[in-house]
């Protein structure tokens, strides 16, 4: 066979590995690249010692329901081989029952568009991501984690009293800074992170209320270490959000008053080193609000809002050791992690209020079958120095599959 002969097969045998794998991405859907479907599940039962009475509801006190049931859509849309500046994109849907109705409803959570304009086939070379559509906010720890992976079943006051635990419609950009790299364990972060983005900041599934656009941004410094170091994953971390939103008087039909700012501004702290882990944040909100009942007298004012999160775990077992990573097994086993921990959530949503303060601690139990498969135990007493809602107890217990 002469040379050409051989140039030629090669040459052959390239094209025919070129169209297969072509033919593969575009017609099959797989678990690592062309789609990637997968998904949450959480069932949860909890009892109260504060019964629970409304219009339809009569003395509850334990009750069973669904946290989550999540299914998402993960996949690319142009796949660059030489330099990995690739086109991908998201799509998460949400159900949860309805109260007085046994229907459930799907929810649009996620559907984004995200590109990469730099090369990503090194992992020592600097990201760079463009995001476009629905999506969580990039603020401190709590708010951009998704629902599967939060350590404690309910959310950080704050997440929900600042309107930050929901999506928003916007264009996000998040990238780093030299990266620290180890590949004999897989490890990579940047010692800076950022995030930048302008949003609608009016939650997900509609349109601005307003013509304002409110602005976020976010960034992280992770301490430069070697892999082995105790100063490993210590990260700190700054985020603002400057906001607008409607005004409404006080009066029976909440009548539109006019606008004013949504500021929030946080300071986190995290470090993970196994088996021990401390995260920590630190919130302040301003809000415009109006007091009055008529537009002669608007009385418009700013509310200012603290918050305080820390969590304190312990991680003991097998699940998260390279060693037990690397061993032979099943697609649907993976070693148990136990993770006992405690949470102090303080809010204070208006510091010109005496008393007006709540604050929940947690003691909590994880137990992981898998990286997203856990089951939660969470005890919660709630001291509400306001007494709106009064002292009160809870026990949740969760169980959660993910696939």
């Amino acid at each position: 066979m002469t040379q050409d002969d051989l140039r030629g097969l090669s040459s052959d045998v390239e094209n025919f590995k070129f169209q297969w794998q072509r033919e593969q991405d575009l017609h099959t859907a797989r678990t690592t690249r062309g789609l990637l479907i997968g998904g949450v599940v959480q069932t949860r039962v909890g009892w109260s010692d504060e019964p629970v009475n409304s219009a339809t509801v009569n003395d509850r006190r334990v009750t069973f329901s669904i946290g989550a049931a999540l299914l998402s859509f993960n996949g690319s849309l142009y796949r660059d081989y030489e330099e990995g500046r690739n086109l991908t994109y998201q799509l998460r849907f949400g159900a949860s029952p309805q109260q007085a109705t046994n229907n459930s409803f799907l929810n649009l959570l996620d559907a984004q568009i995200s590109y990469s304009p730099v090369p990503t086939i090194s992992p020592e070379e600097s990201t760079l991501l463009i995001t476009l559509g629905q999506q969580l906010l990039p603020f401190g720890l709590e708010v951009p984690a998704n629902e599967e992976l939060k350590p404690v079943i309910t959310n950080a006051q704050f997440t929900s009293r600042l309107g930050l635990a929901r999506r928003d419609i916007g264009l996000i950009i998040r990238g780093d800074l030299f990266p620290q790299v180890d590949y004999g364990y897989d490890y990579r972060v940047g010692t800076l992170a950022y995030a930048l983005g302008v949003i609608d900041g009016n939650g997900p599934n509609t349109t601005d209320d307003n013509t304002e656009k409110d602005f976020i941004g976010r960034l992280a410094f992770t301490v430069p270490t070697d892999y082995h170091s105790w100063l490993r994953q210590i990260t700190l971390g700054g985020s603002v959000y400057f906001g607008w939103q409607n005004t409404f008087l006080k009066d029976e039909k909440k009548t539109l008053s006019g606008k004013g700012i949504k500021r929030r501004y946080g300071a986190d702290l995290y470090y993970n080193h196994f088996p021990f882990g401390i995260t920590y944040e630190f919130i302040y909100g301003q809000d415009a609000v109006t007091l009055g009942t008529t537009a002669e007298d608007p009385r418009k004012t700013e509310l200012q809002s603290v918050a305080h999160v820390a969590t304190f775990f312990y991680s003991f077992g097998a699940q998260f050791l390279k060693s037990m990573r690397n061993q032979g097994r099943y697609d649907d086993w993976w070693p148990k992690t136990y993770q006992p921990f405690v949470r102090i959530d303080t809010f204070d949503p208006d510091l010109d209020q005496a008393r007006s303060r709540v604050d929940t601690y947690t003691l909590g139990l994880n137990v992981f079958f898998a990286e997203t498969s856990k089951f939660q135990l969470n005890y919660n007493r709630r001291d509400d120095r306001a007494d709106t809602l009064g002292a009160g107890n809870e026990v949740l217990a969760q169980l959660q599959g993910g696939f």
